[in-house]
């Protein structure tokens, strides 16, 4: 891979004519998309849609069939996923991916360690990662989970422990922080205390996230990009996207009606 450039046209992320096919099926059609630095960009679609595989695709677990991903103006279309992962690139995932018979704070001292060019040190003592226990408690606080810093993970309720995954991922310092399903199966509490997160976690990054729930849709997302069968079918403002009549259509009334009521 080149050296890292800054992205000169005020989009971090861009896809072009991206595509994946499984056996003759395709799930992601020449999919174009732009994510502007510094915005939070919802990717919302029916299920099957294709939002996952795009994801995939985006952070290496898949390689395309076709089309380029660009990242910062550089072209990672064959980039592996340490790699991409490393140039800022990160990713949250719709099932919690913490460690569960670690502590909170075990959890985020992992995330961070690799900044101590230690990553691979298995045979080092814990107490090695000491110094990283101010960073450490600056993210706990962020989330709101100083008060459970002790706390075994597998111990969380879950929407503190989608935060702690939220804390893990900005260990990272990512660039651009991919979310996916960051509300899914929350009471509305957590949900707003995960929607006020990512806001807070947006301040000073890009955030790319896919999200059924159209109410945290149209609170936090500047731009909107909406997927059918694999391929975009709307993008704008959620305003713009909302009284779209293919997006109407592809959400048959159920979904259209949370379309439409978001912003009661």
């Amino acid at each position: 891979m080149t050296a890292p450039q800054e992205d000169t046209d005020g989009f971090i992320l861009e896809t072009r004519a991206l595509t994946k096919e499984f056996k003759g099926f395709v799930a992601v059609n020449r999919v174009d998309l732009k994510v502007r630095r510094g915005e939070i960009h919802a990717l919302i679609g029916p299920n099957g849609a294709g939002k996952t595989t795009f994801f995939n695709l985006l952070t290496k677990f898949l390689i395309p069939d076709g089309g380029q991903i660009l990242y910062r103006d550089e072209d990672i279309t064959r980039a592996l996923p340490a790699q991409v992962a490393r140039r800022g690139l990160v990713r949250s995932f719709q099932v919690s991916a913490v460690f569960p018979h670690l502590t909170v704070q075990e959890n985020v001292r992992v995330a961070l360690q690799r900044q101590l060019a230690t990553t691979f040190h298995f045979w080092q003592s814990a107490t090695s990662l000491t110094v990283l226990n101010e960073r450490c408690a600056h993210l706990l606080a962020a989330v709101d989970l100083s008060a459970f810093t002790a706390t075994l993970a597998v111990e969380l309720p879950y929407g503190r422990k989608r935060a702690l995954e939220i804390a893990t991922t900005l260990a990272m310092d990512p660039a651009l922080m991919l979310l996916d399903e960051p509300t899914q199966g929350m009471g509305h509490e957590d949900v707003d205390r995960v929607t006020t997160l990512i806001k807070q976690a947006a301040a000073n990054r890009t955030v790319l996230m896919v999200e059924h729930n159209m109410r945290v849709v149209s609170k936090i997302a500047d731009t909107i990009t909406v997927l059918q069968h694999g391929q975009v079918i709307a993008s704008g403002t959620y305003a713009q996207v909302s009284r779209n009549p293919q997006v109407m259509e592809a959400y048959m009334g159920s979904a259209d009606a949370a379309l439409a009521g978001a912003h009661a």
